[in-house]
C-alpha cells in the first residue's frame, strides 16, 4: 500500500530491512527498471 501511495521503493527497501533493492522489487511484483527510477533520485 506504501509503495502504491508514494512510489517510494527505497522506503519500503528500508520498512522491510532487505539490504538490495532488487529483492524489495521482487517482494512487490513490480519491475526493476520502473523501480529504480524514482529510488535513485530519493535521499533518505
Amino acid at each position: 500500500m506504501i509503495y502504491k501511495a508514494t512510489g517510494n521503493i527505497r522506503a519500503i527497501q528500508i520498512l522491510l530491512g532487505h539490504s538490495k533493492i532488487e529483492n524489495t522489487v521482487r517482494y512487490l511484483g513490480v519491475d526493476v527498471e520502473d523501480a529504480l527510477l524514482p529510488a535513485e533520485r530519493t535521499e533518505i
